[in-house]
């Protein structure tokens, strides 16, 4: 039997032409007797190889640490496609059409060359907190308009000192024509402030790390907006914060001194080593290691099996890192459901509660961008969510330019076309506040000027009642309503370069229905023009609506009453509730009906006694993972699909008896919660290998669980099935505004929101 083979493109942006690079390339992957082909491109160079997945992912991790020493990478994306046949390696010819489409970098963490310089007591820029040159610095948050040129980005405030002139105009100095270019003679500056705005004597990066060392609560305003920080092995610090803060249990990120510091505290591979320490320098999800109770406060993150950490991806952060010494608590320096703050006066206005001191900066911020988080599963990187480091970078797509998507209602990103590209915008969060509907016409806005584009019409969301909706019917162009799971397909289907027919498993926690019900646990049969609702897991109300999200115990009342056992509902509501809970299902009173993944799982949650109230989005589902973590070898249920029925149901009673019956008996409740698991991935599977299609695409926030993203890729495989994921797209809603520009583009026909909305 031949050895598995994959192809492995990626698209590589910095200095990467004129130096040896694509030689280099080519070195490296013979070596590893991988095929394929390099190229330039009008901004950077694309590779493709092709070979054992062993050999590929060697190469990824090569790259970086074998490259020219000429050679500046700004960003690197792997994609993983299917093989096309590749053999020998070729370094192409580079095209000569001369097509530039705009391409707006992301922000880029410090380069090792400017932090030797903030390092070295003998550099001019000892000590300097915006060091930057052309491999690294800010960029897309500084930007207003292109082309990229210091007039127009927020540093046109900084006229350039004669030094740092003369290093921009010298074509051998690595800061030639690096926009952000300063120095402490002409550059930003800092301040540090207490809450009325009134500076604190003294060295600012000092006294801020002598205040977070003495217990304090700082509010930091870094390359693309603010952070909270507090000393994270300080109880008493991190208590304060989460009650300023109005978080009460969701975990903080963490900003760690260094790599070794980090592997005390979560399980490292190479993969995660290389996100720690690449140009993007997100927040990585790592498993929990048992020496971090050593080094952090249990409130950072109680019970999480997993902990959010990122290195110093800024001057800034590298200075005050090496000041304090130990890790910080780092989160997003916003209110609840509101964008994160950019403006000093702003900052001290809406954090004025919570932070005890404010250390400000004079660079003005343009736009708001937030840390991205990366999570690697099955062997790759997986963005969850995409800002700073990823954002505005492109997805590679063939279409119609100019249609302008505005995203779902939470995660919201948005996302507008040119002839061979979608360029998605920063993570901008749930739209719950006016604060958040502002920063969301802002985004749309600076899209359509940064890339040059004038819409043609405005791909959205099916649901009536979200404000991307609304603010795409007040657009002026003419509105294409695409549904939400179908968005989610195509999302995952256009950057894995995969054309229809194919299966889609989209499951998550809610979206609306071309019927007026509440959708989430979707099997879709994608064709050329539309998809067609193949099957569906088993629908049941949802007492409070969207109150059952926070509630896992809504959803069980809703399930046992969906299969006539509400009496087993047991203590989790006072005999009150119980019996009010009791007449609204029997009455159809405030509820609404679902097929929703997401809240099947969280009333199971709920049915095993693991969690009953949720304190933030996924808690529960993440605490059925890692119960179900700690079990291996189960039996998994039995399947029950009703093919009887247009479209089939995958019908969840059977397990939801079973699993009952577990607890009764005492079973451990980890067995009990992978014996479910298993039996999702064996649903998944079942309808799959009865739908037909050999292509099965996997998408949905439900799939950013490990166990059953890994175990339904296996299975599929296992049944001679093609399985699709994500990778640079998140599979959660920050990748929906990529899937309705794709929905929009095959469209027969332009209809207006009012005439396609089903009502």
């Amino acid at each position: 039997m031949k050895p598995a083979r994959t192809r492995l493109r990626l698209t590589v942006r910095g200095l990467v032409q004129g130096v040896g690079f694509r030689p280099f390339i080519h070195r490296l992957a013979t070596s590893l007797d991988l095929a394929g082909r390099v190229w330039n491109d009008g901004h950077g160079v694309i590779i493709e190889v092709e070979g054992i997945p062993e050999s590929a992912r060697s190469f990824l991790l090569g790259i970086e640490s074998g490259k020219p020493p000429h050679a500046a990478i700004h960003s690197l994306e792997p994609q993983w496609l299917e093989p096309c046949g590749l053999h020998g390696f070729e370094i192409l010819p580079s095209p000569t059409d001369g097509r530039r489409s705009a391409l707006v970098l992301p922000d880029i963490a410090t380069c090792p060359d400017c932090l030797r310089e903030i390092l070295d007591p003998a550099d001019r820029r000892f000590g300097y907190p915006f060091t930057n040159c052309t491999n690294c610095g800010p960029r897309f948050s500084i930007i207003e308009s292109t082309p990229y040129d210091r007039p127009r980005t927020s540093m046109k405030a900084f006229p350039m000192c004669g030094a740092c002139r003369a290093e921009y105009a010298d074509p051998e100095n690595r800061r030639f024509h690096a926009q952000p270019n300063a120095c402490p003679d002409c550059g930003p500056r800092l301040s540090l402030v207490d809450p009325s705005g009134t500076a604190l004597p003294g060295d600012p990066i000092e006294s801020t790390a002598t205040a977070l060392l003495e217990g304090s609560i700082v509010a930091v305003k870094g390359v693309g907006g603010f952070h909270l920080m507090a000393r994270a092995d300080d109880p008493d610090a991190v208590r304060r914060l989460r009650r300023r803060k109005h978080r009460e249990e969701k975990p903080f990120a963490l900003l760690v001194p260094d790599l070794e510091t980090t592997r005390r505290m979560g399980r490292i591979g190479a993969l995660e080593e290389r996100l720690l320490r690449s140009p993007e320098a997100p927040i990585v999800l790592l498993e929990r290691a048992p020496g971090a109770d050593d080094l952090i406060a249990a409130e950072v993150a109680p019970g999480a099996p997993m902990l959010g950490i990122m290195l110093p991806s800024n001057p800034l952060h590298h200075l005050l890192t090496r000041h304090v010494g130990v890790p910080l608590v780092a989160t997003s320096g916003n209110l609840s459901d509101e964008p994160i703050c950019t403006d000093n006066a702003e900052a001290l206005q809406r954090l004025g509660g919570i932070a005890d001191l404010f250390l400000l900066h004079d660079r003005p911020i343009v736009r708001h961008v937030d840390d991205s988080i990366v999570r690697v599963l099955l062997g790759r990187e997986t963005v969850l969510r995409r800002a700073r480091g990823y954002a505005p970078l492109p997805v590679s797509w063939k279409g119609e330019a100019g249609i302008l998507a505005t995203g779902p209602q939470l995660k919201n990103t948005v996302a507008i076309s040119t002839e061979d590209h979608v360029f998605l915008s920063q993570h901008l969060g749930d739209l719950e506040t006016e604060p958040a509907v502002e920063a969301h016409e802002q985004a749309l806005d600076a899209l359509v000027r940064l890339f040059d584009q004038t819409p043609t019409r405005v791909a959205t969301d099916l649901h009536p009642d979200y404000r991307s909706t609304r603010t795409a019917e007040n657009a002026g162009h003419p509105v294409t309503c695409i549904q939400h799971h179908h968005a989610h397909a195509l999302a995952c289907m256009a950057e894995n370069e995969i054309e229809s027919p194919a299966l889609a498993i989209v499951w998550d926690g809610t979206g609306y229905g071309t019927d007026g019900t509440i959708w989430g646990g979707e099997f879709l049969r994608i064709t050329g023009d539309g998809f067609e609702r193949l099957a569906h897991l088993r629908p049941f109300p949802l007492p409070g609506g969207d109150r059952a999200a926070r509630e896992p115990r809504r959803s069980l009342a809703g399930m046992l009453h969906e299969v006539g056992r509400f009496e087993l509902l047991g203590d989790r509501f006072s005999p009150s509730e119980k019996r009010l809970l009791g007449d609204a299902l029997r009455k159809g009173i405030g509820t609404v009906t679902t097929t929703s993944a997401g809240r099947l799982v969280d009333g199971v949650t709920s049915l095993l006694g693991i969690r009953h109230i949720s304190h933030y989005e996924a808690q529960s589902a993440t605490a059925l993972e890692f119960s179900a973590a700690a079990a291996t070898g189960v039996e998994p249920l039995p399947v029950v699909v009703d093919r009887s029925r247009s479209p089939w149901v995958l019908d969840w009673e059977p397990w939801v008896v079973a699993l009952h019956d577990g607890v009764e008996r005492g079973d451990d409740i980890s067995l009990l919660a992978r014996r479910f698991l298993d039996s999702l991935i064996d649903g998944c599977v079942e309808v799959a290998r009865r739908s037909g299609e050999p292509r099965i695409v996997l998408s949905g926030g439900c799939f950013q669980n490990r166990l059953l993203l890994e175990g339904t890729v296996g299975r599929l495989r296992q049944a001679g099935l093609q399985p699709f994921w994500h990778q640079r797209v998140p599979p959660n809603d920050g990748g929906v505004a990529l899937g309705q520009i794709v929905g929009a583009s095959l469209q027969k026909r332009l209809p207006t929101a009012s005439s396609f909305r089903p009502r």
